[in-house]
């Protein structure tokens, strides 16, 4: 069955018009994923994520964009100031995009010096001979955006790119986004993924790369907020040269299957990589976080903090790595894990791993799984406050530290209301935790 799937994104590969410049990417793609193995339940990666709801559906291409959504989408946009680049079911809407800088371009708009630069740093970050959906994602490589930045290059306003799926059931859309930042370069980048119905079983196969240039600095941001029945594969992979900064975000939803990496390579003395995490599952979703940091040369550092709540019957997965290669001494590389499971029926995996062949570092890792304190939970309830209340009290205080980290202010007050109401169920519980 894996094999037939295998063959089943070739032919839909071909059915796309192609760019003819990117023919020979598209074909080192389809090459590495026909020579891939498929994961099993065996295959430690995949050892807590079933991949039987990408097999057991006859896909199509997502080749068009609803002219039409519903106003309770577009209420989902964040507004704010914002270089904005909007796709309905991996299609561009150019009416709810906003002018561009020159520095930010689509792949079938990209003038020879930019498809230059895509041809050359493409696939370069990611290695698609180990990953497999980034395999896949340029086996069907046609569309996708470019950021470059110049040297010394700083952008004026944030990047806001937004996938839409709308009644994209039995769709695949492939996402992909090439960040390019030269020396003393910097970024903000926030990408956004969302459902319009509750019940779109839409698939999505997004894939970013980013490489970062000494001095430079990128923040982004990913948002996974999709439908519970929508499927997302997606991967995020950085390459840090020296004293490069990554700042990174990510918060996830669950769904039936939402698989999510992060590959970091420090490749230039003196980077430094921050980077934070929530998800939060409920009722029968899944989600899976995989990080991956390689610390390659000496007095580099790493911050990284993941937060899952997990409620209902969902279950979670992280798996963080940091491996400190032997000449990567003077590494500074914190880890930490922490999980509330708010229902008896919840479940995480969670396994934090450091492989250090370095002698002159300092590395600590370490993971908690814990439920809603009784006490806490009393001491809320002895003074008024409802038992339904103090949960969602307790639950967004767990995570809202990371929530308060958002340095941009409106990607902050924008998540705030629709975390809390994933708690509460309720407007009014809703309103109640925000105005606490």
């Amino acid at each position: 069955m894996a094999a037939e799937f295998q063959q089943q994104a070739i032919a839909l590969a071909s059915q796309q018009s192609v760019l003819g410049w990117l023919n020979d990417a598209r074909e080192q793609g389809q090459l590495a994923w026909n020579t891939h193995a498929w994961p099993t339940r065996k295959t430690e990666a995949w050892r807590y994520t079933s991949l039987l709801p990408v097999e057991n559906e006859q896909w199509q291409l997502s080749d068009t964009a609803s002219d039409t959504l519903p106003q309770s989408a577009l209420a989902e946009l964040i507004e704010f100031d914002a270089y904005r680049l909007v796709f309905v079911n991996g299609q561009l809407r150019a009416d709810l995009s906003s002018d561009l800088p020159a520095s930010l371009v689509l792949f079938a708009d990209a003038n020879a010096d930019q498809q230059s630069v895509i041809k050359q740093h493409l696939n370069q970050v990611a290695d698609q001979q180990v990953h497999l959906f980034t395999a896949l994602s340029s086996s069907l490589l046609n569309q996708g955006a470019l950021l470059h930045l110049s040297k010394n290059q700083r952008l004026e306003k944030p990047v806001y790119i937004v996938h839409i799926n709308d009644k994209a059931n039995a769709k695949v859309t492939n996402a992909r986004l090439l960040l390019v930042l030269e020396s003393g370069a910097e970024a903000q980048v926030v990408e956004h993924f969302f459902s319009t119905d509750d019940q779109d079983r839409g698939w999505i196969n997004a894939v970013t790369e980013c490489s970062v240039g000494a001095n430079a600095s990128l923040r982004h941001h990913r948002i996974n907020l999709e439908s519970e029945q929508a499927l997302h594969t997606g991967a995020v992979h950085v390459a840090l040269a020296e004293s490069a900064r990554f700042n990174g975000f990510t918060v996830a939803n669950g769904s039936r299957l939402k698989r999510i990496d992060y590959h970091i390579k420090h490749l230039g003395s003196g980077s430094d990589l921050q980077l934070n995490g929530i998800y939060l599952p409920r009722h029968q979703q899944r989600v899976d976080y995989h990080t991956c940091v390689e610390h390659v040369v000496p007095h580099c550092t790493t911050t990284e903090v993941f937060r899952g709540v997990i409620a209902d019957s969902a279950r979670a997965v992280f798996n963080g790595r940091i491996h400190i290669h032997q000449d990567a001494q003077k590494t500074l590389a914190e880890m930490s894990n922490r999980n509330l499971l708010t229902s008896d029926q919840a479940q995480v995996n969670t396994k934090p791993e450091l492989e250090i062949y370095a002698d002159d570092v300092r590395c600590a890792h370490g993971a908690t799984v814990s439920q809603l304190n009784d006490e806490a939970l009393f001491y809320l309830t002895s003074r008024g406050i409802s038992e339904a209340e103090a949960r969602v009290m307790l639950s967004f205080g767990f995570v809202n530290e990371l929530v308060e980290g958002v340095e941009l202010e409106a990607l902050q007050q924008w998540l705030r209301p629709r975390i809390a109401h994933m708690f509460g169920q309720s407007d009014q519980l809703t309103r109640h935790i925000i105005h606490e």
